[in-house]
């Protein structure tokens, strides 16, 4: 009988054991943890509880200035100011918005102002875009900061809306950005013709060629490769035939291209 107590001694002695370092671990670890914060819901350490941020080992209250918020994403302040104010130091300032004018949406987190449409900024107002003959309001300012366009047949030129002299074989271009950039004249040669200063050309095709796809160069017909301006025959050496483009050859299999014929692969 004193054998078989002895043996369920031994056996919970170790269990017993065991409990004895958690429960220290518990306290050391409830003393880790500072007033007013908690331990990490994963991972070790612990975190300030909602309303304190950390201040070294310590979790100090986040004092909120009059129209503000607390913020989990300000780790500096704690706090953000409402919509229609914008810190300034410890403080959140009314936003002051102009006349004709309006408070940014949250992108801008209601700090900032923008001008309604027909106005633009210019310090700290917004004044009316005037728009030239020929011309109308865009629906932001990418035109160079404008606020308006030119209609189509038309192109910018300083304050004015100038008319696009379209030459001959040639049309207006299809996309309004393109009349506005200085780097385009508003229009675009017809099919078969290439630019050539403030005229269109007629492209030159050779013999056994044709216009291609876009109608801005010129291919050769298959069986034909291109030679600075024509198009000649592609000579096939033996045991070859024409590849996929037309315009060039391949060996036929087994054979291998070695410099200008086919050759048996060894």
């Amino acid at each position: 009988m004193h054998h078989r107590r002895f043996q369920r001694l031994c056996a919970a002695l170790p269990l017993l054991l065991l409990a004895i370092p958690d429960g220290s671990r518990s306290q050391e670890i409830s003393k880790q943890v500072p007033v007013n914060a908690q331990a990490k819901p994963y991972g070790t350490g612990w975190e300030c509880k909602r309303g304190f941020r950390q201040d070294g080992v310590a979790c100090t209250a986040i004092k909120l200035p009059e129209n503000a918020y607390l913020s989990e994403t300000s780790y500096v302040s704690g706090w953000e100011c409402r919509s229609g104010y914008k810190p300034d130091r410890n403080s959140c300032v009314a936003v002051k918005v102009p006349q004709n004018a309006y408070l940014s949406g949250s992108a801008y987190g209601g700090d900032d102002w923008e001008c309604e449409r027909g106005y633009r900024k210019t310090g700290a107002g917004c004044i009316s875009v005037i728009i030239p003959k020929n011309g109308y309001l865009a629906d932001s300012f990418s035109f160079q900061g404008r606020g308006w366009n030119c209609d189509r047949g038309f192109r910018a030129s300083g304050n004015e809306c100038v008319a696009v002299k379209v030459p001959q074989n040639a049309y207006l271009s299809q996309s309004a950005y393109l009349l506005d950039s200085s780097l385009t004249t508003g229009w675009e040669c017809e099919r078969g013709f290439d630019r050539s200063g403030d005229t269109c050309l007629p492209i030159e095709i050779p013999r056994n060629g044709y216009l291609d796809t876009f109608g801005r160069d010129w291919k050769c017909e298959r069986g034909f490769k291109k030679a600075s301006r024509d198009c000649v025959s592609v000579k096939l050496p033996t045991n070859a035939h024409l590849d996929y483009s037309g315009n060039d050859w391949s060996c036929d299999r087994p054979f291998r291209r070695q410099n200008d014929s086919c050759v048996l692969s060894q």
